[in-house]
């Protein structure tokens, strides 16, 4: 140690000023190359807060730093009160925790977003205590205040303004960290623990429970299984009758909650036939067809899935997910391809290829699914499947909906067909979904017809006054300007310098695209 320190006091100080050297000597010289020779990277990996680095620092200046961030950090206070009761063992952490979730659920007022960051932060230390400090030292006391914290989600969303949803997030995980305490515990215990979930079900508005419990059923021991679900049996509240009105929609949610977990069930023991039956008693009119036939394909059952997924299915609610919303990723087709998909499946199983290609030419031709088109052509014989996809092409250039086979030719990809569809057809600048990324694929190949779309996005984002979307409209004159070069003299009318203009004149005063067009 004397050795390396004696080394460090011989090295100049990086931060100090080095001695004056006389003009034009040879090492003033060498001082004037740029600072950019000094390499700072391995500098700034030594900084890092590593096991390694804060090692260096040393305890006594470790603990000032973490004293300083509990004056300031209220969470990190209890996370670290937390980590000192752990040293007098379980007992005193429980003790904490019992405090901490008495007063959560006493709590009454409201907190609104501006509040809703630091309360965040305060439940997420509470559940970074229970599992980390508690669950550490004690798995079922662990778990006893993981479902206690649980217990109180109801109560607190409905007193948060949590439009971000991060407050349920932290629920979501405490969930998630009770079904992993749970799944490690001995049979016995892990039986009697899932048991004990299932009456926390009736109030159970948020479904954490039954989270806990779906995560549950694949860890538990072959024995709890046929208790766990006649547990969920008896639970099980009798069919509502209609005159019951809003009770009758709560009663019909509890019985359908029940009754799928028990599904869940049914798959963890293989048992095909107690699926259907239940799901013909939690759907009698419209029972998933498809869910049936999956399962019965699994089995080796052939004959029975063809006739279910081929069975009639009425139409019930379309449940669409926030983010399927905000992305606009909702597929309303999307059951029905996978239920033509499974029939596929299921007569290439029971030998009947013919059929099951019929299909998939049947399924192109409604939809120009590239996919099944493609396993199409696969499977034909030898020197059959040229013809079949110039067959294939020249139908998706009629298809009655344009825009889907512009989506097809751009992505199979086939850029001289989809630049001939731009020119044959009146399109809407806004349904950039699909001409973005058509415009995008054509640059390369097909100016022509990248520029035609690209105009018409760029027109519709100014004429509707889209100021949310005119970032976008700006890079896309910058690709026309790009492109402009590229395409023939009166290809295009007006010419791009004629373009440009008429957008400066009927446009003009949109002063917030034109602060992001490059000149």
């Amino acid at each position: 140690m004397a050795r390396k320190a004696t080394r460090k006091q011989t090295e100049p100080d990086a931060l100090s000023e080095p001695a004056s050297e006389p003009k034009g000597s040879a090492k003033s010289k060498a001082s004037a190359k740029p600072v950019a020779a000094a390499k700072p990277k391995r500098a700034s990996r030594k900084a890092t807060p590593s096991p390694e680095t804060l090692t260096e620092l040393g305890l006594e200046r470790l603990i000032r730093l973490v004293l300083d961030e509990t004056g300031r950090n209220p969470a990190f206070k209890k996370l670290v009160t937390a980590a000192v009761a752990g040293l007098q063992g379980p007992d005193a952490v429980a003790a904490l925790i019992d405090r901490r979730l008495t007063a959560l659920e006493r709590a009454a007022g409201y907190i609104d977003w501006q509040k809703r960051r630091a309360f965040t932060a305060d439940l997420d230390a509470t559940l970074t205590t229970i599992v980390a400090e508690l669950g550490a030292l004690d798995a079922r006391a662990g778990l006893d205040r993981l479902m206690r914290f649980l217990a109180a989600a109801a109560g607190v969303l409905e007193r948060v303004d949590d439009s971000s949803g991060q407050v349920h997030g932290v629920f979501a995980r405490a969930a998630d960290a009770a079904a992993g305490l749970g799944g490690g515990l001995a049979a016995p215990e892990a039986a009697a623990f899932a048991l004990r979930l299932v009456p926390m079900l009736e109030t159970d508005a948020y479904g954490l429970v039954e989270d806990v419990l779906y995560a549950l059923i694949p860890t538990l021991p072959e024995a709890a299984l046929a208790r766990l679900d006649t547990g969920l049996s008896d639970a099980l509240p009798p069919p509502p009758a209609k005159s019951e009105g809003t009770r009758s929609w709560d009663r019909q949610v509890a019985r359908s909650r029940i009754l799928r977990l028990r599904q869940g069930l049914a798959d963890r023991r293989g048992d095909v036939d107690a699926f259907i039956r239940l799901e013909q008693e939690a759907a009698p009119d419209r029972p998933e067809r498809t869910e049936i036939a999956e399962r019965l394909l699994a089995a080796g059952r052939l004959d029975e899935a063809l006739d279910w997924v081929r069975r009639p299915q009425k139409r019930g609610l379309v449940v669409v997910t926030r983010e399927q919303m905000i992305t606009g990723q909702f597929d309303p087709e999307a059951p029905d391809r996978a239920r033509v998909d499974l029939e596929i499946r299921i007569l290439d199983a029971l030998g009947r290829g013919a059929e099951a290609q019929n299909l998939r030419w049947g399924q192109f031709e409604r939809s120009l699914d590239a996919g099944m088109l493609r396993v199409y052509l696969a499977k034909l014989p030898d020197f059959e499947d040229e013809e079949a996809l110039e067959r294939a092409f020249a139908h998706a250039a009629g298809h009655a909906d344009p825009y889907r086979a512009l989506h097809f030719f751009t992505h199979w990809p086939k850029p001289d067909r989809a630049a001939r569809l731009v020119a044959a057809h009146a399109w809407d600048g806004g349904r950039y979904e699909i001409l973005v990324p058509a415009a995008e694929a054509l640059e390369a190949g097909e100016p022509l017809a990248a520029a035609r779309l690209y105009r018409l996005l760029v027109d519709d984002i100014l004429e509707r006054g889209r100021s949310a979307a005119y970032g976008h409209g700006a890079r896309h004159l910058a690709t026309l300007d790009a492109l402009a070069p590229r395409l023939d003299p009166g290809a295009l009318v007006p010419d791009h310098a004629a373009y440009r203009a008429g957008l400066r004149k009927a446009h003009g005063r949109k002063a917030a695209f034109w602060l992001q067009v490059r000149e």
